[in-house]
Protein backbone atom coordinates (compact mmCIF):
# COMPACT_ATOMS: atom_id res chain seq x y z
CA UNK A 1 0.00 0.00 0.00
CA UNK A 2 1.24 3.47 -1.32
CA UNK A 3 1.97 5.95 1.46
CA UNK A 4 -0.92 8.42 0.73
CA UNK A 5 -3.45 5.43 0.12
CA UNK A 6 -2.39 4.32 4.16
CA UNK A 7 -3.14 7.70 5.59
CA UNK A 8 -6.17 8.26 4.13
CA UNK A 9 -7.13 4.56 5.26
CA UNK A 10 -5.90 4.83 8.81
CA UNK A 11 -7.25 8.29 9.87
CA UNK A 12 -11.43 6.76 9.80
CA UNK A 13 -10.47 3.71 11.12
CA UNK A 14 -8.50 5.67 14.09
CA UNK A 15 -11.62 7.79 14.44
CA UNK A 16 -13.56 4.38 14.51
CA UNK A 17 -11.56 3.02 17.52
CA UNK A 18 -12.26 6.24 19.61
CA UNK A 19 -15.53 5.68 19.58
CA UNK A 20 -15.49 2.88 20.04
CA UNK A 21 -13.24 0.20 21.73
CA UNK A 22 -14.47 -2.62 21.39
CA UNK A 23 -14.17 -2.18 17.42
CA UNK A 24 -10.33 -2.46 18.16
CA UNK A 25 -10.26 -5.66 19.39
CA UNK A 26 -8.52 -8.30 16.73
CA UNK A 27 -7.70 -12.05 17.55
CA UNK A 28 -5.53 -12.86 15.19
CA UNK A 29 -5.35 -17.01 14.70
CA UNK A 30 -2.90 -19.79 13.48
CA UNK A 31 -3.09 -23.42 12.55
CA UNK A 32 -0.71 -26.56 11.83
CA UNK A 33 -0.68 -29.85 11.77
CA UNK A 34 1.50 -32.20 13.30
CA UNK A 35 1.62 -36.29 12.11
CA UNK A 36 3.54 -39.66 13.65
CA UNK A 37 5.72 -40.30 10.91
CA UNK A 38 8.00 -37.17 11.47
CA UNK A 39 9.24 -34.77 13.55
CA UNK A 40 8.06 -31.22 12.16
CA UNK A 41 5.17 -29.26 11.58
CA UNK A 42 3.15 -27.73 8.89
CA UNK A 43 1.88 -24.02 9.54
CA UNK A 44 -0.97 -22.46 7.36
CA UNK A 45 0.37 -18.92 6.41
CA UNK A 46 -1.73 -16.94 4.30
CA UNK A 47 0.16 -18.05 1.20
CA UNK A 48 0.28 -21.46 1.43
CA UNK A 49 2.25 -24.13 4.27
CA UNK A 50 5.13 -23.34 5.58
CA UNK A 51 6.97 -26.74 6.97
CA UNK A 52 8.72 -26.29 10.13
CA UNK A 53 10.93 -28.36 12.16
CA UNK A 54 14.18 -28.53 14.24
CA UNK A 55 17.19 -26.41 13.66
CA UNK A 56 19.91 -28.93 12.34
CA UNK A 57 22.02 -27.93 15.90
CA UNK A 58 19.05 -29.17 17.69
CA UNK A 59 19.18 -32.32 15.67
CA UNK A 60 17.13 -31.47 12.50
CA UNK A 61 17.60 -31.98 9.39
CA UNK A 62 17.46 -27.76 8.33
CA UNK A 63 15.15 -28.85 5.58
CA UNK A 64 12.46 -27.27 7.09
CA UNK A 65 11.96 -23.59 8.51
CA UNK A 66 13.38 -23.22 12.35
CA UNK A 67 10.34 -21.82 14.62
CA UNK A 68 13.11 -19.23 15.81
CA UNK A 69 14.27 -18.19 12.46
CA UNK A 70 10.52 -17.22 11.86
CA UNK A 71 9.95 -15.61 15.09
CA UNK A 72 12.90 -13.27 13.78
CA UNK A 73 11.61 -13.22 10.49
CA UNK A 74 7.95 -11.63 12.01
CA UNK A 75 9.78 -9.48 14.20
CA UNK A 76 11.47 -8.09 10.99
CA UNK A 77 8.40 -7.66 8.73
CA UNK A 78 6.32 -6.34 11.69
CA UNK A 79 9.10 -3.72 13.03
CA UNK A 80 9.26 -2.96 8.94
CA UNK A 81 6.12 -2.09 8.51
CA UNK A 82 5.85 -0.49 11.68
CA UNK A 83 8.74 1.58 10.86
CA UNK A 84 7.48 2.54 7.36
CA UNK A 85 3.84 3.81 9.04
CA UNK A 86 5.89 6.08 11.35
CA UNK A 87 7.48 7.49 8.77
CA UNK A 88 4.71 8.36 6.79
CA UNK A 89 3.13 9.85 9.63
CA UNK A 90 6.01 11.41 10.32
CA UNK A 91 6.77 12.38 7.40
CA UNK A 92 9.99 11.33 6.84
CA UNK A 93 10.70 10.35 4.11
CA UNK A 94 13.06 6.98 3.82
CA UNK A 95 15.03 6.18 0.77
CA UNK A 96 15.94 2.62 2.02
CA UNK A 97 15.59 0.72 4.73
CA UNK A 98 17.51 -2.36 5.73
CA UNK A 99 15.82 -4.49 9.30
CA UNK A 100 17.52 -6.95 10.38
CA UNK A 101 17.06 -9.64 13.48
CA UNK A 102 19.38 -11.75 15.24
CA UNK A 103 18.57 -13.73 18.67
CA UNK A 104 20.92 -15.65 21.09
CA UNK A 105 20.02 -19.45 22.24
CA UNK A 106 21.31 -21.98 24.55
CA UNK A 107 20.61 -25.09 23.17
CA UNK A 108 21.50 -26.87 25.68
CA UNK A 109 17.94 -25.65 27.74
CA UNK A 110 15.92 -26.97 24.72
CA UNK A 111 18.03 -30.02 24.68
CA UNK A 112 17.09 -30.56 28.36
CA UNK A 113 21.06 -31.17 28.96
CA UNK A 114 21.93 -28.60 31.56
CA UNK A 115 19.46 -28.31 34.65
CA UNK A 116 18.44 -24.19 35.23
CA UNK A 117 19.54 -23.24 31.83
CA UNK A 118 16.11 -21.59 30.52
CA UNK A 119 14.61 -22.81 27.10
CA UNK A 120 14.10 -19.72 24.31
CA UNK A 121 16.24 -16.72 23.29
CA UNK A 122 18.36 -15.17 25.93
CA UNK A 123 18.81 -11.83 23.89
CA UNK A 124 16.95 -10.19 21.17
CA UNK A 125 18.73 -7.68 18.63
CA UNK A 126 16.88 -5.71 16.02
CA UNK A 127 18.50 -3.33 13.60
CA UNK A 128 17.57 -0.47 11.12
CA UNK A 129 19.99 0.73 8.73
CA UNK A 130 17.91 3.39 7.34
CA UNK A 131 18.85 5.94 4.58
CA UNK A 132 17.32 9.52 5.25
CA UNK A 133 18.52 12.97 5.11
CA UNK A 134 16.70 14.10 8.26
CA UNK A 135 18.74 14.88 11.22
CA UNK A 136 19.33 12.23 13.97
CA UNK A 137 17.18 14.19 16.20
CA UNK A 138 13.86 12.80 13.89
CA UNK A 139 15.37 9.08 13.30
CA UNK A 140 15.11 8.85 17.44
CA UNK A 141 11.53 9.78 17.03
CA UNK A 142 11.33 7.49 14.46
CA UNK A 143 12.65 4.47 16.34
CA UNK A 144 10.84 5.35 19.45
CA UNK A 145 7.24 5.37 17.45
CA UNK A 146 8.53 2.16 15.93
CA UNK A 147 9.57 0.80 19.31
CA UNK A 148 6.29 1.71 20.80
CA UNK A 149 3.84 0.59 18.43
CA UNK A 150 5.77 -2.63 16.69
CA UNK A 151 3.31 -5.58 17.71
CA UNK A 152 5.58 -8.44 17.99
CA UNK A 153 8.86 -6.66 19.91
CA UNK A 154 5.87 -5.29 22.30
CA UNK A 155 4.89 -8.65 22.66
CA UNK A 156 8.36 -9.93 22.94
CA UNK A 157 9.35 -7.64 25.71
CA UNK A 158 5.73 -7.48 27.65
CA UNK A 159 5.40 -11.44 27.19
CA UNK A 160 1.13 -11.72 27.19
CA UNK A 161 -0.34 -14.13 29.21
CA UNK A 162 -0.29 -17.64 27.86
CA UNK A 163 -2.46 -20.93 28.00
CA UNK A 164 -2.00 -24.26 26.61
CA UNK A 165 -5.02 -26.61 26.25
CA UNK A 166 -4.80 -30.36 25.30
CA UNK A 167 -7.88 -32.24 23.47
CA UNK A 168 -7.86 -35.84 23.29
CA UNK A 169 -9.44 -36.22 19.84
CA UNK A 170 -11.73 -38.97 19.03
CA UNK A 171 -10.68 -41.57 16.42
Amino acid sequence: MDIATFRATQEPIKDLYRNDAGAALLTLKAKGSADDARVTCKVETGHGLALAGIHPKAGGSGQELCSGDMLLEALIACAGVSMRAAAAVLEIPIKSAKISAEGDVDLRGTLGVTEGVPVGFKEIRLRFDIETDVPQKRLTELMELTDRYCVIFQTIQRSPKTFVKLNRVAR
